[in-house]
């Protein structure tokens, strides 16, 4: 009889170690993922485990479903859908660890009837973070009227972070689709290199210095906010030819072309924009835990000389030298291998170097087709598909 009552009494202490563990995990890790505003290199966190798995169960779901717009619209429920089942999951925890903590002492709670089992402390614990106060069951010792109030007022704190977090994603997330968005008349859709550099040399290459040096402070923002908020980069673009990923490579693409084939400003921006962009993509690559990846294809359009010619049928020159490919292809392993991980794992299309012939633009077409009107042109500034 007394081995019985201790073993008893010792599976209480081990749940209450167990109660105890469960509500510093989930405070923790609510803590760490939506107040701390900075990366958190731990390997073992409940947020970043259900972010790895489920992610890996949604997008394997993904090879059912058809290509095209079916699939861009399942791929793009899971970010604002995975946050609500996190929000779900630290509440779950907490409710549980408390309800292991009023189910411990054996009489901490209780009806009219008398005291109540494991399953009516979990409920008691819900009703009390939720701060219902339904009354049908009531704190009997001064303890747990205590726990009572702690449970409240975590749950009420934890309510206020929820609605003032859901905001400060919106915000970071639309602040990061505006220069997307402004892409599709400077760059194409998708945006390309060789776009940008087209439709932004008309004034000796000062438009393209500007863009350039608009996506440097970009590339911070998004850097900022992205690390505080791992969870956007799931959160995907209006647009299925667009994405945060293939803006960056497109801007990279950008930034390699300039710096070994432009010179003055334009050059000296390259760099910088290329340093912050590159920094962005490892930072992204390293939270996600995606090791660089030779890409299996090679996107540069048939090497440096194809390039060169294609630019020179627009009018322009770019200043190559004897080893002009070789630095390109330098600058490229900086980042590719990166940004063909992270494409893989968010299953999001990397840009062509050079655009597809006759595309239109996102702002040319409608759910009824193309705008009439609209005819390819060249050079002087003009879009490739426009009569601006």
């Amino acid at each position: 009889m007394q081995y019985e009552i201790r073993r008893r009494n010792n599976l209480r202490i081990l749940a209450g170690v167990l109660g105890v563990a469960l509500i510093i995990v989930a405070l923790g890790d609510a803590f760490e993922t939506v107040v701390l505003p900075r990366r958190v290199t731990r390997r073992v966190r409940l947020a970043r485990l259900f972010y790895r798995y489920t992610w890996k169960m949604w997008s394997a779901l993904a090879h059912s479903v058809s290509s095209g717009r079916r699939l861009e619209n399942y791929l793009s429920i899971y970010g604002p859908l995975s946050l609500i089942l996190l929000l779900g999951i630290w509440a779950g925890i907490l409710i549980v660890g408390f309800g292991i903590l009023y189910w411990v002492p054996g009489n901490a709670v209780k009806t009219p009837e008398g005291n109540v089992g494991f399953m009516a402390c979990v409920y008691y614990s819900g009703t009390s973070f939720f701060t219902l106060g339904l009354g049908d069951i009531t704190p009997s010792t001064l303890l747990t009227r205590a726990l009572a109030v702690l449970e409240a007022g975590i749950g009420f704190g934890f309510l206020a972070i929820v609605i003032s977090y859901l905001p400060a994603l919106n915000q970071s997330f639309s602040r990061r689709e505006i220069n997307i968005s402004l892409l599709d008349a400077r760059a194409g859709s998708p945006p390309t290199a060789l776009e940008i550099v087209r439709r932004n040399m008309w004034d000796r290459g000062e438009a393209l210095r500007q863009l350039l040096f608009e996506w440097e402070r970009w590339s911070a923002e998004f850097l900022e906010s992205h690390l505080s908020f791992p969870v956007l980069v799931y959160f995907r673009s209006q647009h299925d030819n667009q994405s945060w990923l293939g803006a960056l490579t497109t801007i990279m693409d950008t930034s390699a072309i300039a710096i070994v084939g432009l010179e003055g400003a334009c050059q000296n921006q390259a760099r910088l924009t290329f340093a912050m962009a590159r920094h962005a993509i490892v930072d992204m690559a390293l939270v996600l835990r995606c090791p660089p990846r030779e890409p299996e294809e090679d996107r540069f359009p048939r090497g440096m000389p194809a390039l060169q010619e294609t630019l020179g049928k627009e009018g322009l020159d770019l200043h190559l030298e004897r080893d002009t490919g070789e630095k390109l292809r330098e600058l490229r392993k900086m980042y590719e291998p990166y940004v063909y991980a992270l494409s893989e794992y968010l299953c999001l299309f990397l840009p062509p170097w050079v655009p597809e012939a006759n595309q239109f633009d996102n702002w040319q077409i409608s759910e009824w087709g193309p705008r009439a009107g609209f005819k390819k042109i060249g050079k002087s500034g003009g879009s490739r598909n426009t009569h601006f």
